[in-house]
């Protein structure tokens, strides 16, 4: 219960040990974070064996995002870095699996060492603090980079999005007809996705080659245009 409120619900050690306090329990600030403690190390060998599944595969995907952390006196941005090992779009039969981990910064330091063993494909944002990890020269490899559609096409839908923009009322700002035609043309090529999702690699290349790399060369004049 200590965990699940404190990771689930986000109430802090402190409220629950007043909360406690109400209800006639003493359980100091102190007890409970050494109870946490306890409950980490026992869960630990389940993460080293999630960590190596996860990190044994061909390719990941990685993002992170920005977590407000208690610290003394005041509240850090923290950040919580996610892998995901998911080979069921093209037909895979690993099982699918999230890596989690935590620290108080955004600092590159953290990507490197959570991916130091790793040499396969990482699909990512264009976050600068991956990029040790592409470089020639890396011990054990280079990984290979494989930037992030998702991730491209959100600037454009902020500025195209309909319904947001109809939430903002009278004063909100007109739709961009570019960054429209722009998300038009991206989600053409996640139609195609979703179409041959499941099928093995090779078909899935045969089917990008054919009418994904056609539409991607269009979009690329256009945007230079």
């Amino acid at each position: 219960m200590i965990l699940f409120e404190k990771f689930a619900q986000h109430q802090p050690l402190n409220r629950q040990s007043e909360r406690y306090a109400r209800e006639g329990i003493d359980l100091s600030l102190s007890t409970l974070a050494d109870q946490v403690g306890a409950c980490a190390a026992a869960l630990k060998p389940i993460h080293s064996l999630i960590e190596a599944h996860v990190m044994a595969a061909e390719r990941l995907h990685g993002d992170d995002t920005a977590v407000p952390i208690l610290a003394r006196g005041k509240t850090d941005t923290g950040c919580i870095w996610t892998y995901v090992r998911d080979d069921r779009p093209f037909g895979g039969l690993s099982p699918p699996a999230a890596l989690f981990y935590a620290s108080r910064d955004r600092r590159q330091e953290h990507p490197e060492r959570h991916l130091k063993t790793f040499t396969g494909i990482l699909q990512a944002d264009a976050y600068g603090g991956y990029n040790p990890l592409f470089k020639v020269d890396r011990d054990p490899a280079p990984l290979t980079q494989a930037p992030c559609w998702a991730h491209a096409r959100r600037k454009f839908f902020v500025l195209a999005d309909i319904a947001m923009n109809a939430k903002r009322g009278s004063k909100a700002a007109p739709i961009s007809p570019m960054a429209l035609e722009a998300v038009k043309r991206i989600d053409a090529l996640f139609d195609i996705e979703r179409e041959i999702n499941g099928l093995a690699a090779e078909q899935r290349l045969e089917h990008r080659r054919r009418d994904s790399q056609p539409l991607v060369e269009e979009l690329h004049d256009w945007l230079q245009t």
